[in-house]
């Protein structure tokens, strides 16, 4: 019996520690799932910009290309063609990425999933 326990016990502790290390809370900058089953991981020195990083993203997939979110959609969402749209429907957008759903025409890479969800787990800063 003691054997038994002197077996067990390591053993639970270590798939417990391998349980909580696997995913880390994604806004603290590290990855994760966010529930969806897309991953992302996001460098907490190297932060996305709006400008540079997110917008071009969003027009590119979303707007402007797709044509799903363009000025004047009636698409759930609405319209993402500006910081204000896009900022007001971020946790919308986050889930949407992750769980695979958006964008709907096309494809989005591993580096813009993480651009887009870093930027919304820093804050989504209109920088």
């Amino acid at each position: 019996m003691k054997k038994i326990v002197l077996v067990a016990v390591p053993l639970i502790f270590t798939i417990i520690i391998f349980a909580a290390c696997s995913k880390s809370d994604s806004t603290t900058g590290g990855g994760g799932t966010g529930g969806g089953g897309r991953t992302f991981s996001c460098n907490p020195s190297v932060a996305p910009k709006f400008a540079a990083d997110v917008q071009p993203i969003i027009q590119s997939l979303c707007a402007t290309n797709s044509s799903c979110h363009a000025a004047g959609s009636a698409n759930s969402g609405g319209a993402f063609t500006s910081y204000t749209e896009i900022n007001a429907k971020k946790s919308n957008i986050r889930a949407q990425i992750l769980s695979g759903a958006m964008p709907q025409t096309g494809t989005i890479s591993q580096a813009q999933i993480n651009a887009v969800i870093c930027w919304i787990d820093n804050g989504a800063p209109n920088n």
